[in-house]
């Protein structure tokens, strides 16, 4: 090979490095380095599965609650402080949820919170059938949870639980929402939120945030299969919805003013609604009527099928509870009843639930 064949050779090579270098930075100006890009694209991810920022925003406002119990048996009366559960600040106005079985049997309470501030709080309120109450602490600056009642956390979810399970200080626990509307645990008010994260002793009465630090429900019940040491925990959050009304009511009047008709019923199912030439399935069959209640005085009769309430459809028993539990006792509403094929709407005054017998 000759000198100007070699040159020949050589000059090929060098245009060729040229384009490919022109197509490269071209390339790289209008889509990115695949280079950096791809680091771009794992700190994204790395920031996506992390939940400090979450829990930075809520896990201030979960506190600690004590017990303060005093032994007259030793010098000086010295006290000491047993831990009972987990609370949520609600308010600026020092209002922390938690559960009622949390705070049942203490007499003296005391919450501590997360910067080292302790107070001693009042109760304000509670509710057994809700298993919720509300205490109230004095304080300056108090962190407040993040709350939007009106986003329902949806099945697949994630969720973080935040409490003091077993006393040994604030634990963080993630999972997903298992279920929604999860009914018949406790009282006919209440549609739980299941969900797999860990939620032990100590956890009741925290929160369950979203992933964004928002809070969607209290944590309040889980239960173990394979026995309290082992096995796979199912655990339970009262949606925070419900909690949220339940807390107003109890500020407002220091316990639940329920609505009731003294009425039982159950679902319609297709051999009852055979039976009754019914068209679907949608109502309330009307099983039993308290003597002494306005379900009686108006002439509701067992057998009866209860399709709406005040113009609104009942499509099943926990929408119609729902309804009465709500509606202020005094106030007259109107029953859709099917009785015998006919249609006819009768009307009803709600009492108060705790002047009826149980």
């Amino acid at each position: 090979m000759n000198v100007k064949d070699i040159c020949i050779y050589l000059g090929k090579a060098i245009l060729f490095g040229l384009i490919m270098a022109a197509v490269f930075l071209l390339a790289t100006s209008f889509y990115g380095s695949p280079f950096k890009s791809g680091l771009t694209h794992r700190a994204d991810i790395s920031s996506e599965l992390s939940f400090s920022k979450a829990v930075r925003r809520a896990a201030p406002a979960v506190v600690n609650i004590y017990s303060l119990s005093i032994d007259q048996t030793k010098p000086l009366n010295s006290s000491s402080l047993q831990g009972l559960g987990s609370g949520v600040i609600m308010s600026k106005q020092g209002y922390i949820l938690t559960n009622y079985h949390v705070i049942k049997r203490a007499d003296e309470i005391v919450i501590a919170l997360q910067d080292g501030r302790r107070f001693t709080s009042e109760i304000v309120g509670s509710d057994p059938e809700t298993d919720l109450a509300v205490l109230k602490i004095e304080g300056d600056n108090l962190p407040v949870v993040p709350i939007n009642i009106n986003n329902p956390a949806l099945v697949g979810d994630v969720v973080l639980a935040i409490g003091n399970p077993y006393n040994l200080g604030q634990t963080i626990t993630q999972g997903i929402i298992s279920a929604t509307g999860r009914s018949g645990l406790s009282s006919g008010y209440l549609d739980f939120l299941q969900t797999d994260a860990a939620i032990n002793a100590g956890n009741s009465g925290g929160a369950l945030i979203d992933t964004t630090g928002e809070i969607i429900g209290i944590n309040t019940a889980a239960f173990q299969v394979g026995g309290d040491n082992g096995g796979n925990g199912i655990s339970f959050a009262i949606p925070i919805k419900l909690a949220h009304s339940i807390m107003n009511k109890l500020i407002a009047d220091g316990r639940v003013i329920r609505g009731a008709l003294g009425i039982s019923g159950e679902p319609l199912t297709p051999v009852v609604a055979q039976i009754l030439n019914l068209p679907d399935l949608k109502g309330v069959f009307v099983t039993g009527i308290d003597p002494n209640g306005p379900a009686a005085v108006a002439d509701i009769q067992p057998r009866d099928v209860i399709v709406a309430y005040e113009d609104e459809e009942v499509p099943g028993v926990e929408m119609l509870m729902d309804r009465i539990a709500e509606t202020p006792p005094g106030q007259k509403i109107i029953l859709t009843i099917i009785r015998k094929g006919q249609r006819q709407q009768v009307p009803v005054y709600i009492v108060e639930k705790s002047t009826l017998p149980e």
